[in-house]
């Protein structure tokens, strides 16, 4: 398996579900959790350009863009932050070869972490051994130093779904499962599955949550859970929720339903 942190990163510390020690308290600890992500199709070189300054003045983890401009964020990025991509995305419904071969080419451009998007169907119809058998030929093009997330989109899965598929991406080397894609019809993030995702799994995966985290108590719900990294396309307004006045009704709920172009 390999390591989950990027060489000069300190990733957020993974806590059991619910662990008060592992609620960040202030903008800045939110933000090491922060996958900050443009995987708009329309996305031109500038906005990853942009996202990639923001994501460093906000003190994110990493960025997570389209493969097409793993390269050009890794050249904007220059070591200040990690840079993470997808793979088979959003569908999953690739071949194994090919979401290998996408994911190789990735890591070459100089990618840090690849999400990949597991066959869902399969998932649906009971078939983890090849669920497990396509995160293992990803795992094989994404070496040693490089993390694997699996994106298993928990919101199209029953509970006993979610928890063979977690254990087919624990089998097959993973070092993440993550929610959702957040492009899916059935939706994104939630608390029970993120909390059910991090007790399966336990300490030795991170878990993901992404998919409809807007708010500051979206964020910190997921953590609560058992989420050890964040998928956020709207990281400045989440993080600056610390700013706001307790009380003023301007956070909204703590349930990620709704997933919009992530």
């Amino acid at each position: 398996m390999s390591d989950r942190t990027t060489p000069e990163q300190s990733e957020p510390t993974r806590e059991p579900a619910g662990a008060p020690a592992g609620v960040p308290a202030d903008a800045a600890a939110l933000a090491r959790f922060v996958d900050h992500t443009l995987l708009k199709p329309e996305a031109v070189p500038a906005d990853v350009t942009a996202l990639v300054e923001e994501g460093a003045r906000l003190g994110v983890f990493s960025v997570c863009v389209s493969p097409t401009f793993v390269a050009h964020a890794v050249e904007v990025a220059a070591g200040r932050l990690a840079v993470a991509t997808v793979c088979g995305f959003p569908s999953g419904k690739h071949v194994s070869e090919v979401k290998a071969a996408e994911a190789a080419r990735s890591v070459e451009d100089g990618a840090d972490e690849v999400d990949m998007v597991i066959d869902v169907g399969a998932a649906r119809a009971g078939d983890f051994d090849a669920v497990q058998q396509d995160i293992a030929a990803v795992r094989a093009a994404v070496p040693a130093g490089k993390v694997l997330k699996v994106i298993i989109e928990s919101a199209a899965l029953d509970d006993e779904q979610i928890v063979a598929v977690c254990r087919a991406a624990q089998a097959a080397g993973a070092d993440y499962v993550k929610t959702s894609t957040g492009f899916h019809p059935a939706g994104g993030a939630s608390v029970h599955a993120v909390a059910l995702m991090a007790s399966t799994v336990g300490p030795e995966l991170g878990v993901k949550a992404s998919g409809g985290v807007r708010t500051l108590s979206d964020a910190l719900a997921m953590i609560e859970a058992g989420a050890t990294r964040l998928g956020l396309s709207g990281t400045a307004s989440v993080v600056a929720g610390f700013a706001e006045p307790a009380g003023d009704g301007s956070d909204g709920g703590a349930t990620a339903s709704s997933a919009v172009g992530y």
